[in-house]
């Protein structure tokens, strides 16, 4: 996997290509530039998997998923996370278009929050029952999008990586049902085999 990253406004300062193997974050590869806002880093991927673009003394990060082949990466120093645009991956292609509509449900989500602090401050338990029971509804469309997602997309690695990173507490039967409709490809890979391991150490704790 080669990415190739330009930065609008850098002129100094080390990127880091780092990727989290057993729980830790390590550097694969590493850029130290001089006068120029573009470079390409590069690592050897057997599978698809979430990658991070960081630069030395900055807390900011660009997430993507990772793959075979040229991932081109272009932002803005002083928008670093925010405004980065990737292309050449179809795994965030797709974890793009998941976002678009988990964000909706990000924002609704926050909307309740502050409407429960203001039922709490006013001492109003009707508006928190009405609350508590509008945000258990809104969970419960979350992870039946999210699910209905995975299963729509059997041949992208990033089903796995939504079941792992948005379902790991709902209901077993939907980290089941996405389980099932994987592609061998996908079952195969790192996150495919992370789900079907998360899976099956539920179960033995329910047994």
């Amino acid at each position: 996997m080669q990415v190739q990253v330009e930065v609008q406004g850098l002129k100094k300062g080390t990127v880091y290509l780092q990727k989290v193997a057993d729980t830790l974050m390590i550097s694969v590869d590493s850029v130290t530039v001089n006068g120029t806002d573009k470079l390409t880093l590069s690592d050897e991927i057997t599978s698809p998997e979430m990658y991070y673009i960081s630069m030395a003394n900055f807390d900011k990060k660009i997430l993507f998923f990772g793959e075979k082949g040229i991932i081109k990466i272009s932002t803005k120093l002083d928008k670093f996370d925010i405004a980065a645009k990737i292309t050449g991956s179809k795994n965030q292609k797709l974890l793009d278009q998941y976002h678009k509509i988990i964000t909706k449900f990000n924002h609704q989500q926050l909307d309740l929050i502050e409407a429960n602090f203001k039922a709490q401050k006013a001492r109003d338990q009707k508006v928190l029952d009405s609350i508590d029971k509008v945000s258990k509804r809104l969970i419960k469309r979350r992870y039946l999008y999210a699910t209905n997602f995975a299963v729509t997309h059997p041949k992208s690695e990033v089903s796995a990586y939504i079941a792992l990173a948005d379902l790991y507490n709902a209901n077993i039967t939907l980290l089941d049902t996405i389980n099932n409709s994987l592609s061998k490809k996908v079952k195969a890979s790192k996150y495919g085999k992370q789900l079907a391991k998360f899976i099956a150490d539920i179960k033995k704790e329910e047994e």
